[in-house]
This record gives structure tokens, sequence and C-alpha cells, in this order.
């Protein structure tokens, strides 16, 4: 059997007039039309705004994003000015909705670097003996995997969830380091070393010690890392991967499952993948254009990829606009101040220009093909991936990455969830398929 010889059929009877949609009025990707969220739920965890409404109209102001209603801007802005690292407090912040003490956080930063060790033998059997050459597909696995090594994994208390949410955010930067290193061993045929987590004071640290061969780093390294963790941990309730979670935990499935569901979500290009997209139209972009420095010739370009003739075709610019964010992306405004200092110690500053010239210059190259007087905005795709390669990370982990860090989000969204969710997320299909008879065997054609 050929699957081929099936697929005209499949394709036929798949297919929905688009006019349907606006017959039974269908929030198309949970969308209004208007392009807001339809409202599914109530949270305390995280806030995303990006517009007001005012007489039905959506009125552009600068992002703003909040955790347990800190605005993030001022958690890195006090981090910064301590000179410490943000991602544990932030994890704190996020899963116990208050900012810790200095005692508490070293309590729980202790707690993490305990648990960030698998459990005995996991490494070997689960990852080593099992690797992918997809590290999002081992993570998910390996998430899956926790569910065997758990006593108590269907266990639905308060308590024992909490455990093991807590255990997972401990141990997702080693999973990822070591399906990393086994993916690079076993697919790439690139020597094999693994590095046992050291009670380092930040997750960041931990990840560049366990994918380097030699474990050493810059202090500005790490703390752009930890930037970017703590901007990538959580963005409300709505968006893809944390409402894949939110779904999953409403049937009172387990932990493992619901946080696995998180992962196959945000793997997705359209989710997570955003930033690999954006480094492979910026290559594209360093080798169209000869004069990096003339914006003329860098909007001629910016145009053909507009007008689909450049690039992947699509028509798309790669790192700018948002579905929430309209004026300004704050993510990407603390990361790209942070990564002007990465490009100046790392040599990069010629290639940073060419991405602030391309900020410029999107809304005035939008405005002129589109015809439209739209706000685009530089979100944080757009300088996330530019981040990681300075800091010598492959493309293979910008995804697993953002993993590390939105899993906190996740883990904070499932406990909101069955602690006040209460029903199962059941939204209505309508079917628009007609009634059709049985047609007995011997009659078919």
């Amino acid at each position: 059997m050929k699957v081929d010889t099936y697929l005209s059929m499949v394709l036929e009877n798949n297919k929905i007039d688009p006019e349907l949609y606006a017959k039974y009025n269908v929030k198309r990707g949970l969308r209004n039309a208007d392009g807001t969220g339809v409202l599914v739920g109530l949270t305390r965890v995280g806030d995303v705004h990006g517009y007001i409404i005012d007489e039905n109209e959506r009125i552009a102001v600068d992002g703003k994003l909040y955790y347990r209603g800190i605005d993030v801007e001022d958690i890195v802005r006090y981090v910064q000015e301590e000179h410490r690292y943000g991602f544990e407090e932030t994890v704190y912040l996020l899963m116990f909705g208050q900012l810790p003490t200095k005692e508490q956080l070293e309590e729980f930063n202790d707690f993490l670097a305990e648990h960030r060790r698998l459990p005995d033998n996991f490494a070997e059997d689960a990852i080593m003996k099992a690797p992918s050459p997809d590290i999002m597909n081992k993570l998910a696995r390996s998430v899956l995997t926790c569910y065997a090594y758990d006593p108590n994994p269907e266990d639905l208390s308060y308590e024992n969830v909490l455990r093991q949410c807590l255990e997972l955010i401990a141990r997702f930067p080693t999973m990822v380091a070591y399906a990393y290193v086994a993916k690079k061993h076993y697919y790439d045929h690139e020597s094999l070393f693994i590095h046992t987590p050291e009670k380092l004071s930040s997750t960041a640290e931990t990840i560049l010690s366990l994918i380097r061969p030699d474990k050493k780093f810059t202090s500005l390294e790490a703390e752009i890392l930890d930037l970017a963790l703590i901007l990538h941990a959580e963005h409300g309730g709505g968006n893809n991967s944390t409402f894949a979670v939110h779904l999953i935990s409403s049937a009172d499935t387990d932990t493992y499952s619901a946080i696995a569901a998180g992962v196959g979500s945000l793997k997705g290009f359209k989710h997570g993948g955003a930033n690999i997209k954006v480094m492979g139209m910026m290559e594209d972009i360093k080798r169209g254009v000869k004069n990096w420095e003339d914006e003329d010739e860098v909007a001629a370009y910016l145009i053909k990829i507009l007008k689909g003739e450049a690039f992947d075709r699509t028509g798309l610019i790669y790192g700018q606009g948002h579905a929430v964010y309209t004026k300004s992306d704050p993510r990407a405004t603390l990361l790209r101040d942070k990564a002007a200092e990465l490009a100046k110690e790392k040599g990069f500053e010629k290639e940073f220009n060419l991405y602030r010239t391309i900020e410029k210059l999107v809304p005035i190259v939008f405005k002129q093909v589109k015809g439209a007087d739209k706000s685009i905005c530089t979100n944080v795709d757009f300088y996330s991936g530019f981040v990681y390669h300075m800091l010598g990370i492959p493309g293979e982990l910008y995804t697993p990455l953002f993993a590390v860090s939105r899993v906190a989000g996740w883990c904070a969204h499932r406990m909101e969830e069955i602690i006040s969710g209460g029903k199962i997320i059941r939204p209505a299909y309508k079917c628009v398929q007609p009634r059709l008879p049985y047609v007995p065997m011997a009659e078919r054609k």
C-alpha cells in the first residue's frame, strides 16, 4: 500500500469551504474578527497587554508583560542593578505567587540544584539508548518517561502535582543538554561528553556548562542567557502551548502527559520555532544585500520578501508583528539592549546594526507594500535567535531552551487549572458534512 494512493481522497474529503466559517460565525483560531483572542478562561499567573479597546476600535499602546501582577521590566531592572541571576526568582514568583526573601530564594535554589540530576539510569536508558535527531521530540519523550520513575505518578493531590512540577522545572536543563549531546554523538558523529550538573547558582550557568565540552562561559554570556530565560518564562494563558497544558490538565490526566503536550505545541514553527525562521531569513538577507549599511538596499530586499519574491516566498518578515503587542514587545526591547553588549564583546556589531536597521525599516516597507497603516513591532523572536547565535548555541537548541524557560509558566498554569478550573475544556465544532446513505459493498464503485 502506498500512502499517496489515498492522498487525493484525504484532500478532497477534508476541505471546508472558507465561507462556512463566516456563515456560522466560527472563531477560527479562537480569534475574534478584530484579531483579539476569544475569552475562554481566567488566570492570575501572567498578563500580556498590547492594546486598548476604545469604542470597539483597537488602539496601539506600548506592550507590557506582567508576572503575577509584577511588570517584567521591573524584575529585570532590579536583577541587573543587583548584579544577580533572576530566572530562579522568576520561577518562584510564577509558581508560588509572591517574591521570595533572600533565605527563601537560597532554599529554592538548593532544591533546584539537588533535583537537576536525573534519576538513576535515566540518562543511559531513556536518552543515550534512544536518541532522537530532534531535541524537542526527545524532550517530550523524556518528560513522558519520568512517569515510570515516579513512585506516585497518578496522584492528583495538590502537593503531589506541585512536587512533580518543581522536579520537572529542575530537570529540564539536564534533559535538554543530554538530548543535545546524544544527538551530536549518534547523529552528527561527534565526540560524546556528558557532564554531571554542578550546584551552580543559576539555571543559565548550568545550561552553558552542560552543553560545552570545556564547561566554560563568561559572566556576560550567563547574564544574557538568564535574561532570555526570564523573558520566555510566561506569556499568559492563551498562548498555544500554555493553553494546551490547560486543556490537557482539565481532563484530570497526569502531570507528565500535560507538560509533554506543552512541549509538543512549542515545537511547532508557528509557536516556539519562530526564532529559527528568523535566523534563516537573516542569513538570506545577509547574502542578498551587498551593503548592510545601505538602508535603501535593505529596504528593497525587505520589499521582495513581503512580495513573496525572496527567502521562503511566504510574504512574511519573521520576528515582526505580534498577536497582542502593537507598538512594542517589552521582551524584544529588553533583549535587544543586552544583545548590544554581547555583540560588542563577541564582534557581532555589524550584524547587530543590520538587525536594528531592519527593525527600523519594517513598518515603513510594510505600509508601502500593504498600504495599511498598521502598528508593526519587533517581537522577541527577532533577537532571541541572534542572541543564542552569539552565544555559540546551535539552532537545534533554540526551541528547547525556550522550553526550559516556559516550563515554569506551564507548571504554574497547571496548578491553577487543577485548583480553579473545575470543568473539562470542551469547545463546540459544527459538522458541515452532508448526510449520506450507507452503500452495501456489492453496490460500491
